[in-house]
């Protein structure tokens, strides 16, 4: 299946035009460990999608279809959500972060792609209600302090696998931050700042300019800084992620300049899909199973917030792929069924809980798998990982190992996964090059979020000065970060768009995903 097939003349675009323009995960792969040689499958080529190339989105559903798909669960959730905001709004005020007001400013260029990152789209932020880095106030949402949410103690390591799955969070609910009214809520809860939003704005700004003609987007780009090699499939669904975060998606209110692109983008990558569920195409071998991962997280995400039913098909063959892929030993390195590090498998852990998210049928005994192979790279009892068994630990590798142990059931008073933590916050965001390392910024801040209280507080200080601090301020490039802001093992990272993605994600934690104890104690109140 080559790219030729899915021009833009074969997608069927929104009335208003997509911004255009274009392995790292490979190269990133190769950073990480040594690299494992492996065969292309034979006839991807030849294999049939699941889409037709004639195939379009579904037309935006109105309120009342939403309400007429929607599980009893999750109405009765929103309503009580709802009553909290209110009462939280009814105490501080109605004071918070305004509107962001946007356009694009878009050409056509007769079938070239905008690569070059030199199509403006101008934000307006009409009185801002806070100066950049002053902190929202905290109100709206009444946030519990996980010090406060004592459980049993967890088994031993040695006993997790499916009693320690069916325990893990009611992770149902996790996407609903991503509302308007509810981000805003969140916000003001966990400390974003009018920084944080605009830095996330500018860098959709500078993805949505580097969208290619034919709706995907490029690791190695025509932009300054990318990857050693490409992987379209990869660099789309890491693009889609980043606007899905900031709750974008095809059904989203077309006066969001961003849906177009979204929508593009999803036309074009639905097509690439194999009958097997497979996303991979070109690229080097080593980022086979990273790019499926990612694309099985967006998928299952988009899923998730739509309900839209032709989601679901795909999402589920992503699915099942994933599971089929899975070694023997219960991770994922490079290639389906073979041998596993940390780094991959961490990817694996997101797109199952992603699927399970999103009510999709995933294996239980492949999430006891994964606790399996977790104990094999653990050290200090669990509270510290390695990329491989028998490797030392190392920062990344522990703030992922720890979210795949969270994502898995362990609660917040574990006393190995509080010294993990404790871990994370001896090295918090430092804007010197040698401390510079967004892959391990990304999980640890996921993992702190996530234990909210005085460990969220410490990591996000510092976050949310350092990340919007890096980001390119002017030029072609206003709104990416640099790939030096990786330095993993000492060397680049994988590009400009792999870096951009990673950071805009970090500043979106606060509402991408609800804290997981949070819904824990939403589900004991229901």
């Amino acid at each position: 299946m080559s790219q030729s097939d899915f021009m833009a003349s074969d997608l069927a675009d929104p009335p208003l035009p997509a911004p255009t323009g274009a392995s790292a995960l490979g190269g990133l792969a190769a950073m990480r460990a040594a690299r494992t040689s492996a065969k292309p499958k034979a006839g991807a080529g030849a294999a049939k999608p699941l889409r037709s190339s004639g195939d379009d989105l579904p037309p935006l559903a109105g309120p009342v279809d939403y309400l007429d798909a929607a599980p009893a669960w999750l109405i009765s959730a929103t309503v009580h959500l709802l009553v909290l905001i209110i009462l939280g709004l009814s105490l501080v005020g109605t004071d918070g972060v305004g509107e962001f007001v946007l356009s694009l400013s878009l050409q056509d260029s007769g079938g070239e792609d905008f690569q070059d990152g030199d199509v403006d789209v101008p934000i307006n932020l009409d009185e801002p209600p806070l100066a950049p880095g002053d902190a929202l106030e905290s109100a709206a949402v009444a946030v519990v302090d996980s010090s406060e949410m004592m459980a049993d103690a967890p088994p031993a390591v040695a006993a997790l696998g499916l009693e320690a799955v069916s325990d893990a969070p009611s992770i149902q609910f996790s996407l609903t931050g991503r509302s308007e009214g509810m981000k805003e809520s969140l916000l003001r809860a966990y400390g974003g700042t009018s920084s944080t939003e605009t830095a996330v704005t500018e860098a959709l700004r500078w993805l949505a300019r580097n969208q290619g003609s034919n709706g995907l987007w490029s690791l190695a780009g025509k932009y300054s800084d990318g990857a050693y090699s490409d992987n379209p499939d990869a660099a789309t669904a890491m693009a889609l992620l980043a606007f899905q975060g900031a709750g974008i998606t095809p059904h989203s209110d077309r006066k969001s300049p961003f849906s177009p692109a979204v929508t593009r983008g999803w036309n074009a990558l639905l097509k690439r899909q194999e009958p097997s569920g497979e996303f991979f195409h070109e690229g080097s071998p080593s980022g086979r199973l990273y790019t499926q991962a990612l694309a099985t997280i967006a998928l299952c995400e988009l899923y998730a917030m739509t309900k839209e039913s032709r989601y679901r098909e795909p999402a589920q063959a992503a699915v099942n792929y994933c599971i089929k892929a899975q070694a023997p030993e219960g991770g994922w390195r490079y290639q389906p069924g073979f041998d596993s590090d940390l780094s991959v498998t961490g990817w694996f852990v997101m797109a199952l809980q992603s699927a399970r998210m999103a009510g999709l049928e995933v294996d239980q005994q492949a999430l006891e798998r994964i606790s399996g192979f977790l104990d094999a790279v653990a050290q200090d009892a669990g509270a510290q990982y390695s990329y491989l068994p028998g490797q030392a630990k190392k920062l990344s590798m522990t703030a992922e190992g720890l979210l795949c142990r969270q994502y898995l059931g362990w609660q917040c008073n574990d006393k190995r996964l509080q010294r993990g933590v404790e871990v994370l916050l001896r090295n918090l965001p430092n804007p010197e090059e040698n401390q510079s390392h967004a892959y391990y910024w990304y999980y640890a801040a996921q993992v702190c979020h996530h234990m909210e209280g005085s460990a969220w507080r410490s990591w996000n200080q510092a976050m949310r000065e350092v990340v919007p601090a890096l980001q390119v301020r002017e030029g072609k490039e206003r709104g990416s970060w640099d790939p030096n802001i990786d330095q993993t093992d000492g060397v680049r990272g994988g590009g400009r768009l792999f870096v951009t993605c990673l950071a805009t994600y970090m500043l979106e934690v606060y509402y991408r995903h609800l804290p997981i104890y949070q819904l824990d104690a939403l589900k004991g109140g229901m």
